[in-house]
């Protein structure tokens, strides 16, 4: 299949690869033109415009739009409203408010257009492992799209299959899920984040108690002087919590032991807030997520060695480089 895609930064642009490698087509553009060169050398059809990436698509169109959510991504789905034609297809897989899709698919339907909102997890690693897709739209043009989605899913793997799992619908453990109707998509991934950011602040917390174990604060004989990068490793191997934030974790710690490398001022892109928000609409208590989102804020201030293991696991699965001194 073809897809314009608007947006090359760190997901953008490999998305582009790893359809490109399996079959597909792409019709690409960025602000930034290296990127945009770049990949027109790799296969990809470089335009200087979304006037010029839409007149590059055959009907009906389908056009990612991998920009951070707010103003980029407004500004562009507005604008592609007037370029695009009945039919054609808007995809929005940055980390959208769902409301906001909600919003978009009624007003783009008028127009008869599609609106599909993709939550999209797989950050840098994505080119090589896949991405785990949450898709919201309407089922018929979810459909029509799949071998998209389907190729840039990690597929089966060799994670063992759920025992007693049973479904006619194999595409969540193909890694990605129609979640439902429009924002549903994104709705999934907000709550996926807000989960993120419980569990990288608990091994953020736990690794800082066991390094301030040798802390002079402490009787001596009560002292510890714990290698936390060998601990990161041992519990990777048959612990219980063992996860791929772990291995982010292991990896910094093996590279940078005291993590210099990180000023521990720990952004938020919005999703922790924003799932704050829906937990108090629906009455719902959540008092891990919101202090993890919490100690975000906190960390601006007063960054510990345990805001650097959470600004250094950000690094490793996303490339946020925001909180990195060097």
């Amino acid at each position: 299949m073809q897809l314009g895609i608007i947006g090359l930064g760190r997901m953008g642009g490999n998305i582009a690869r790893r359809l490109m490698l399996n079959g597909h087509t792409t019709v690409v553009y960025d602000r930034n033109t290296a990127f945009v060169e770049a990949l027109a050398t790799e296969g990809s059809t470089g335009v200087t415009d979304l006037p010029a990436l839409v007149a590059g698509l055959a009907k009906p169109r389908a056009v990612w739009v991998m920009l951070p959510a707010g103003a980029p991504t407004e500004e562009t789905i507005d604008t592609l409203s007037t370029l695009l034609e009945a039919g054609d297809t808007i995809i929005d897989g940055g980390n959208t408010f769902y409301k906001d899709d909600i919003r978009r698919a009624k007003t783009l339907s008028e127009k008869g257009l599609h609106y599909i909102d993709v939550g999209t997890s797989g950050g840098v690693w994505g080119l090589e492992r896949g991405y785990c897709m949450m898709i919201g739209g309407d089922a018929e043009t979810v459909k029509r799209l799949d071998p998209l989605f389907a190729t840039l899913a990690p597929g089966m793997g060799d994670i063992p299959r759920t025992k007693d799992r049973k479904s006619d619908d194999d595409r969540a453990e193909r890694g990605y899920i129609h979640a439902g109707p429009a924002g549903s998509g994104h709705f999934v991934k907000m709550i996926h984040n807000g989960i993120e950011y419980g569990m990288m602040q608990a091994f953020a917390e736990g690794f800082d108690i066991l390094k301030t174990k040798n802390s002079e604060n402490l009787p001596q004989d009560q002292r510890f002087d714990l290698n936390v990068a060998d601990i990161a490793e041992v519990w990777r191997r048959g612990s219980v919590v063992s996860s791929w934030l772990l291995d982010l974790t292991a990896d910094a710690l093996a590279s940078d032991p005291k993590l210099d490398g990180f000023s521990g001022s720990v952004a938020d892109s919005g999703e922790g807030q924003w799932t704050i928000e829906a937990a108090m609409e629906q009455a719902v208590p959540v008092p891990v997520l919101s202090n993890s989102l919490f100690s975000r804020y906190r960390s601006r201030g007063q960054g510990t060695f345990g805001d650097k293991v959470l600004s250094a696991q950000r690094f490793g699965f996303g490339g946020h480089v925001e909180t990195s001194k060097k």
